[in-house]
């Protein structure tokens, strides 16, 4: 199946850039010879598409995914929730209006999950919207303070609080670095004493051992973004790893109490998808080496299911086919 890209966001004036990107060498840490990916088989597969929020609803016990855009590039405004077993769509009378690039995160205070933004392929957006797990139900929320609309933003669970943190995005003509948090009614703008390079499309990982937020990667006007940061709920630390993976984009990540550590799968590199695995163990990052992996992709879902206690990726597209993905896979092994 072949993706309009017309529809996917920040790719355009992105590429002329990327292709000129060194890659940069990386050390490969050994791995047991069991850990692999392997492709499970829903008696319901998951809906062909990428560029969709997800995130897991502890309330419902579900893996929550809202919109993104099909095969034909047709936007999406519809829900669907795995229960460790298969993928089910959500009838839903209200909704957030079709889009991609949005994000999704777990409130522990509210215990809702918060929605943020997205684009409409032409126009981005800046409404917040909330699902509630034990109603299966969406309702706008109606903020005083709204951040400016944003695009491929990341939302993250606050290490110390348990709102929901909003960093990044594409917003209006400019990348952002600026971090917001939800406070359950409104947006408040927070005011650390550094901040990451100005980035959208990067991945962020609340890491709960060591109680902080990890960032990689992302795209930004001067791709300044081959960079590790983490946020302690109060400021942003820009660390030194030995190693790093290249300077990825649009990748996705969880982390993996199994493993002790977060786990990256994918995403982009100078204008190519991968098909890598890292981990990030608190220190530095580690090139995993499993005996089979999922299709090279980008704008995908990962997730860990604490109810199946699965580590999961889910749909994508592979920018260089165009091929959209409807497949699910789960990492095994140690």
């Amino acid at each position: 199946m072949v993706l309009q890209r017309k529809f996917i966001p920040v790719r355009a004036a992105a590429y002329v850039a990327l292709l000129v990107l060194a890659t940069t060498a990386v050390s490969i840490a050994a791995q047991a010879a069991d850990l692999t990916w392997k492709q499970l088989q829903p008696a319901t597969p998951f809906p062909d598409r990428a560029a969709f929020a997800t995130a897991y609803d502890p309330v419902s016990k579900r893996v929550i995914v809202f919109g993104g855009v099909d095969a034909s590039g047709i936007l999406l405004n519809d829900t669907w929730t795995w229960d460790g077993s298969t993928w089910s769509p959500v009838k839903t009378r209200v909704a957030p209006a079709a889009r991609l690039g949005a994000a999704l995160a777990y409130d522990r205070k509210l215990r809702k999950i918060v929605l943020f933004g997205g684009s409409t392929g032409f126009a981005r957006l800046d409404d917040t919207w909330l699902f509630d797990g034990s109603t299966m139900k969406w309702k706008k929320a109606r903020p005083k303070n709204v951040p400016a609309a944003a695009s491929n933003a990341v939302l993250f669970v606050d290490p110390i609080n348990g709102r929901v943190d909003m960093y990044g995005g594409r917003r209006k003509m400019f990348y952002s670095r600026d971090t917001f948090q939800w406070t359950g009614t409104d947006w408040r703008l927070l005011e650390p004493a550094d901040s990451p390079y100005p980035r959208a499309g990067c991945v962020a990982v609340l890491d709960p051992l060591r109680k902080d937020v990890v960032v990689f990667g992302g795209i930004s006007d001067n791709w300044v973004t081959q960079n590790t940061w983490t946020w302690d709920g109060n400021d942003w630390t820009q660390l030194s790893p030995t190693t790093q993976p290249d300077a990825l984009y649009f990748t996705s990540g969880a982390y993996d109490p199994k493993l002790k550590e977060v786990v990256v799968f994918g995403g982009g590199d100078a204008a190519v998808d991968q098909d890598l695995t890292w981990a990030w163990d608190g220190n530095d990052w580690n090139k995993l080496r499993p005996a089979a992996s999922p299709a090279a992709r980008e704008q995908f879902g990962t997730v860990w299911d604490p109810a199946s206690q699965q580590f999961l990726i889910f749909g994508g597209t592979n920018f260089g086919s165009g091929e959209i993905f409807g497949d699910t896979w789960v990492l095994t092994g140690k």
